[in-house]
């Protein structure tokens, strides 16, 4: 072979190393684009949990400060 064909091979040796190296960075990404999906599903749920504990909260407060049972700091 001449030094031009095996410039050649090298070449078409590396794309191929580097289309794999690609098509798994790409599955990569998807896999953590589905992550921070399921991760941004569960914030939001535990926001809306946070937020009815707090109601909650405050309504056992409210009750306690109209019985007397507890002061508002002044």
């Amino acid at each position: 072979m001449s030094n031009p064909e095996i410039v050649v091979l090298e070449l078409a040796s590396e794309l191929a190393e580097m289309r794999l190296q690609l098509a798994e960075a790409q599955d990569q990404c998807i896999e953590m684009a589905v992550d921070a999906g399921h991760l941004l599903a569960e914030i939001r749920d535990l926001r809306r949990d946070l937020a009815a504990t707090r109601r909650e909260r405050d309504g056992y407060l409210e009750r306690l400060r109209t019985r007397g049972g507890i002061r508002s700091a002044a």
